[in-house]
């Protein structure tokens, strides 16, 4: 099928492109910057924007639209002009793509996201897709938001507006900001602790997508919401429990609102809204709790560090440069070898395996992969700004390459990437040896985990694309 996705480079919408060139869809993105887009989304989704006179062809071109695209709504304080901006993404913009629409008489669906803002703050009332719309900023733009959408029924396109609770995964979203304090255990309940969080992983998120489009029963108004929504207190204990720490310290609400203003009320009122409409569609969640979702988030997905103590491989790279520590992990990967390899020997999917947070983007890079080529790129680690430029010390067609830092934050940092084919899989073994600046100290305290976890994102987003799992 043929989609067009707006939003594509966001938290969400990174995962639901990975997933949707899995079964083999075509996929068009609507960006604002083609060059940053192709760093985000890597080299198989073609790209539009709206200023280049191709929005309109893409949309008749399309089957289904799915539309993310939305300015966070946490970040600025709301003034006149941010609550403008806030909804001039979402309102209209969704109004321009059902304007766009031809009326051909072609099969449509557009799949609209919608927030659980849309029922205000309602406490522990149940809140299934009948409840009505509540009051306030948030609700009253989440129901103009939907009637954009709606619209479309009127030029024969299915409709479902899927209204998203806190969308939670490794490397963004809604835990970006809370990881660090609760690993730190300074974590605890936000505000009274008493307001629902309507949370839903990304996985099944993207996969409720993904059943949306086919299905024809999802019409209307979806709650987007795992099965089990609970109060922030409860929320904040699971995620200490699996992190193995405390999270008894509470953030005041006064002092949200002294630092956010209006837009408090996003982390301070909640909604215990639950999927009445997918569960009675037969949709399966493979996360039904909070504990489930959280253990897979935080936990190291079969990425090893240890001290390197073993003979240098063949490397003038290493001979110059000596390692000190080996980072090992092995993916069983459902796919022909050909297909793997060529995925990663592609330097623009270096983007959409890492984490948001991040902030990855290429700057150099050449149109052909092979030994001796350059690519650099700009990252962040933190608030932190990195520069990395790396050579590819050696490219084995459909076998193995090795890419090397030649400038960077690393002493050493050699990176081999080795593919076998095994029963119609691909066994992908990385293999990364590499020195850090304060040595033992530095890799204990901080280099150990940020690794860990970015190999463990990689082997999530592979799972989007691959149904790959760690071995």
């Amino acid at each position: 099928m043929k989609f067009f996705v707006t939003g594509a480079t966001g938290f969400i919408g990174q995962a639901l492109v990975l997933r949707l060139l899995r079964d083999g869809h075509e996929v068009k993105a609507l960006v604002r910057s083609a060059d940053r887009a192709r760093s985000l989304l890597g080299a198989d989704v073609a790209l539009c924007t709206r200023h280049d006179g191709s929005m309109g062809e893409s949309l008749s071109d399309s089957e289904v639209i799915i539309n993310l695209a939305g300015k966070p709504l946490i970040g600025d304080r709301w003034d006149d002009r941010t609550r403008s901006e806030i909804r001039s993404s979402r309102v209209d913009l969704t109004q321009e793509i059902v304007d766009l629409i031809p009326e051909d008489g072609k099969e449509r669906v557009l799949l609209s996201a919608s927030a659980v803002g849309v029922y205000g703050n309602r406490g522990d009332e149940k809140l299934s897709e009948e409840a009505p719309a509540g009051s306030g900023f948030l609700a009253e733009l989440c129901s103009d938001w939907e009637a954009a959408a709606f619209a479309a029924e009127k030029k024969g396109v299915r409709v479902a507006c899927l209204r998203i609770g806190v969308v939670l995964d490794r490397g963004g979203g809604a835990l970006a900001q809370m990881l660090l304090p609760f690993r730190m255990g300074a974590g605890g309940p936000i505000g009274s602790g008493k307001q629902f969080v309507p949370w839903i992983h990304r996985r099944d998120l993207v996969e409720l997508f993904v059943e949306a489009a086919t299905n024809p029963e999802y019409i209307g108004a979806v709650n987007a919401t795992a099965p089990q929504p609970v109060p922030f207190a409860k929320f904040a204990k699971s995620l200490g429990t699996s992190l193995r720490r405390p999270a008894v310290i509470p953030v005041p609400g006064f002092m949200l609102k002294i630092i956010f203003g209006d837009a408090a009320q996003v982390l301070l009122e909640g909604q215990n809204a639950v999927p009445t409409k997918a569960l009675q569609f037969g949709f399966t969640f493979e996360f039904e709790t909070l504990s489930e979702a959280f253990d897979d988030i935080t936990q190291n997905q079969g990425v090893s560090i240890t001290p390197f103590n073993d003979d240098l491989p063949e490397s003038s790279y290493l001979q110059k440069r000596v390692p000190r520590y080996a980072l090992k992990t092995r993916t069983v990967i459902p796919a022909p070898l050909k297909d793997v390899f060529s995925f990663f020997s592609q330097a623009e999917n270096l983007g959409i395996l890492t984490p948001p947070s991040m902030q990855f983007n290429i700057t150099r890079k050449s149109d052909e992969m092979k030994a001796g080529i350059i690519i650099e790129y700009r990252l962040k680690l933190g608030i932190i700004p990195l520069f990395w430029r790396t050579r590819i010390e050696r490219f084995d067609i459909d076998d193995r390459f090795v890419d090397t830092q030649e400038k960077g934050p690393y002493l050493s940092w050699w990176h081999e990437h080795r593919f076998e084919e095994q029963d119609g899989h691909t066994i992908m073994t990385d293999t990364v040896l590499y020195s850090v600046p304060m040595g033992r100290l530095a890799n204990t305290l901080v280099v150990e985990d940020q690794l860990k976890e970015v190999f463990s994102y990689r082997t999530s987003m592979m799972r989007l694309r691959f149904n790959a799992k760690p071995s």
